[in-house]
């Protein structure tokens, strides 16, 4: 792959953005991200985010069984106009060794952001619904109230499985037994005007 500009990714006027149009996109410290041929452009993820997004993985890592695979920020290929970098997924084995994933996680978890907070909790969730997501996780990582709102694919929707704050623990069962604490997911942070 050679590095183009921006200008150079971008599609003709008037069409969608296709992945193979996103493939192309320079790598530049934001975060290129396609939902139904539109392009969603995030700033670099805060370090408060990524320590979310760290202890997480480890997390969930630390509870998986073998026969599958925790994974920080893969491409994503729902179709050919839709492609996320989910923060965290979990998938089988036989899923892991292509550039993308292409088949649907397990779980996908997206660690909150300000500037896609409203993306992740509506589009994105819809979007993973449709691709067949069974399990759909939201880190909310405010270091006054942190949480997790775990939501699970039934018949089709998602229904919400459970939510935690704080010191409350989620625990899930799928697509593994793991409990997850939010307020453990940021400790050690100093205390920056918390409750």
């Amino acid at each position: 792959m050679s590095a183009v500009s921006i200008a150079e990714a971008w599609p003709a006027p008037g069409q969608p953005f296709t992945v193979d149009d996103l493939d192309r996109m320079p790598d530049d410290g934001r975060r290129y991200e396609l939902l139904d041929g539109v392009l969603i452009v995030s700033p670099r993820p805060t370090t408060v985010h990524q320590l979310a997004a760290t202890r997480l993985v480890t997390l969930l890592e630390n509870a998986c069984p073998d026969d599958l695979c925790v994974l920080a920020e893969p491409a994503l290929q729902l179709s050919d106009d839709t492609e996320f970098d989910p923060d965290v997924v979990v998938v089988r084995w036989e899923d892991v060794g292509a550039a993308k994933l292409t088949a649907p996680p397990l779980l996908a978890a997206e660690i909150r952001s300000p500037s896609t907070a409203l993306i992740d909790l509506n589009r994105k969730k819809a979007a993973y619904q449709r691709f067949g997501v069974q399990a759909y996780w939201i880190v909310d990582p405010d270091p006054r109230e942190p949480s997790v709102t775990a939501f699970e694919l039934i018949e089709g929707r998602y229904s919400t499985l459970a939510t935690a704050a704080g010191r409350e623990a989620l625990r899930a069962e799928w697509p593994f037994a793991v409990e997850v604490v939010p307020a453990l997911l940021l400790a050690g942070l100093p205390d920056r005007g918390r409750p």
